[in-house]
């Protein structure tokens, strides 16, 4: 849950200035609202963004974001300090300040996020304790396990555009997983910019991961996950739930309504299931 500034101890801010040469201005990020504490912070030496954690899953997290980013190269934004005082974890970062990536079919972005995810795709775990699929998404398959460093919320906020490619933000959610996870967590996303079902399935499967991975898991992820988001947008008024209860929604029906054709013989009668 997202805290104003003035809940930092003083000795913390005091630290904060020290690193940054006095602080001109704090600018709380626009959006996302897990991090207690995340603001761009205006030094009189440097510009860093700023999150800091002070209770249970916050301080685990952040935890999380420090070791990934240090274990991924390039794509994250690069840890320039960290500190822990006063019962709060401070990290400081290289600010990513650029636009968001536009995911609609045919953009040119898109090509710059395949370069991104296959890049990613070979990342393995480093040794530690990350979340879990389960863990991290409330659901798990067998075909889910794996040794990969999963990013696990690949959405256009979380990208930044930059001169050199795609930098990728916000680590605080990463999972070791089959590779394919995170493909399969992009799928909602590339619906939500305007991809048909089958258009992003199209798309990913220029993903070895993707095409390796059997098409029961697939149905049962994208079940799963509709299952739960919808769940959640009863419970809950806001609207990015409810697209990501809608777009998953989507795919999950496209994905049933996919297995029933498979399960017709070509004169139109249905198979003899076990």
């Amino acid at each position: 849950m997202r805290r104003e500034w003035a809940a930092l101890p003083g000795a913390v801010v005091k630290e904060i200035a020290e690193r940054v040469g006095g602080i001109i201005d704090v600018s709380p990020a626009p959006t996302g609202n897990h991090a207690e504490i995340a603001s761009t912070v205006v030094g009189t030496s440097r510009t860093v963004f700023v999150k800091a954690a002070s209770t249970g899953l916050s301080v685990q997290t952040l935890r999380y974001e420090l070791t990934a980013t240090r274990a991924v190269d390039w794509f994250p934004p690069a840890v320039l300090w960290h500190f822990e005082r006063d019962g709060w974890l401070v990290v400081g970062a290289e600010l990513l300040d650029g636009p968001h990536p536009d995911l609609s079919p045919g953009s040119p972005d898109l090509d710059l996020l395949r370069v991104t995810l296959k890049a990613l795709q070979g990342t393995p775990a480093p040794r530690g304790t990350w979340f879990t699929p389960a863990g991290r998404l409330g659901f798990a398959l067998p075909d889910m396990q794996g040794r990969t460093l999963v990013h696990s919320d690949i959405n256009p906020t979380n990208l930044i555009l930059t001169p050199a490619g795609i930098r990728v933000v916000d680590w605080a959610w990463t999972t070791e997983a089959a590779a394919w996870v995170e493909l399969a967590l992009l799928v909602q996303w590339l619906i939500g910019s305007g991809h048909s079902p089958a258009q992003a399935e199209e798309w990913l499967a220029q993903f070895p991961a993707w095409t390796a991975v059997g098409g029961d898991a697939l149905d049962a992820f994208a079940a799963m996950n509709a299952a739960k988001w919808n769940v959640k947008a009863e419970q809950r008024p806001d609207g990015w739930v409810h697209d990501l209860a809608a777009w998953t929604g989507e795919w999950a029906k496209h994905r049933s309504s996919q297995a029933s054709k498979l399960q017709l013989m070509p004169n139109g009668c249905t198979t003899t299931q076990p």
